[in-house]
């Protein structure tokens, strides 16, 4: 939709107006800022051609506007057509580095919701990406053994396993080197892996102490698809920047649906830039009423996960945009040297 560079402005200033305030936006209002030129009745014309266009509503009986969906749709396309520089910079310190992927997915996490005042939500690497890069068995005790799973994005789980027999030493060795030399560089979820624990030309004895250390690759498996991250929740609910009751019952219900959130950030992780969607725009109904932006973080052969915030459509849009954007990066600088490729 074209509108004028006066009718931009008019438009910017008020989505901003209304975002910072809470309040719909007037032509006085606008008149008063120091950085708009025109006086209110110039304005209010130039509000009724925008409304006109569906870019602006009156709520209720107030005498003020509010941008409507496709006004922020109008407003959001403009600032990523003008760059980095109409994006409000945000401060984000993740420091991902030399940590667990869990861990540096948690932080940032956190730290997203931290800086946004919105929901943040992280999408964990698939587990088609997540492959087995070292296997570790240890006697502990001589009733008492443990194996630890190393994977390719970081990830380590630990089981420790009691016997009623002492454990031949020997046995303890042979498994840490069978299963390094079998199971390394398998993907977590390959069926492959159970035949290979149970390979005929092993001894019963082997088989047999094999068989006890197989819930630490299948319980590998089990957590290791469709994990999210989700933080900042209570922080958005607390506060007052809803519109309406029925966002927040939105929300609660995406917080719900898991499926939801997995179908968006999917749809995410196809977007060469930023994902953005802005009420009606998103496909779940459960989001229709909220807004999303997202970017995906990976390496150079393919996106491994997606960082998202949610909130109400009335969201400061450049520190979303810039945030998202920003940890995306961080994540992907991190998981680039977790993979070989």
């Amino acid at each position: 939709m074209e509108i004028t560079s006066r009718q931009a402005i008019v438009l910017r200033k008020l989505v901003e107006g209304h975002v910072s305030r809470g309040l719909p936006v007037g032509s006085r209002w606008l008149a008063d800022q120091s950085d708009v030129p025109w006086g209110p009745s110039t304005i209010r014309a130039e509000l009724a051609r925008l409304e006109e266009l569906g870019l602006l509503q009156h709520p209720h009986t107030s005498a003020g506007r509010v941008p409507t969906d496709q006004g922020y749709r109008h407003y959001v396309d403009k600032l990523l057509q003008d760059g980095p520089a109409a994006l409000d910079r945000p401060h984000l310190h993740i420091g991902v580095s030399r940590q667990e992927i869990d861990e540096a997915l948690r932080v940032t996490t956190e730290q997203l919701s931290q800086v946004t005042n919105l929901l943040a939500i992280v999408s964990a690497p698939p587990l088609g990406t997540t492959t087995i890069r070292h296997i570790e068995v240890l006697r502990l005790q001589p009733q008492v053994a443990m194996v630890v799973v190393i994977t390719s994005t970081g990830g380590v789980t630990k089981r420790v396993i009691s016997y009623d027999e002492p454990l031949d030493p020997g046995l303890v060795k042979w498994a840490g080197s069978y299963l390094n030399e079998t199971l390394g560089g398998l993907s977590v979820g390959a069926r492959v892996i159970g035949a290979r624990l149970g390979a005929p030309e092993l001894s019963i004895a082997e088989r047999s102490f094999l068989r006890t250390l197989s819930p630490a690759f299948t319980e590998l498996e089990d957590t290791a698809e469709d994990t999210l991250y989700v933080g900042g929740a209570a922080r958005l609910v607390s506060e007052d920047r809803f519109q309406e009751l029925t966002q927040l019952g939105d929300l609660m219900q995406v917080l719900e649906r898991r499926v939801a959130l997995l179908s968006m950030l999917r749809g995410a992780l196809e977007e060469p830039s930023v994902y953005l969607r802005i009420g009606e725009e998103n496909e779940a109904p459960e989001l229709r009423s909220l807004s999303v932006v997202a970017a995906n973080y990976g390496i150079a052969t393919r996106n491994l996960g997606a960082v998202s915030v949610v909130g109400p459509v009335r969201m400061d849009y450049p520190r979303a945009i810039a945030s998202v954007r920003q940890a995306a990066d961080e994540l992907s600088h991190f998981v680039s040297e977790l993979y070989d490729e």
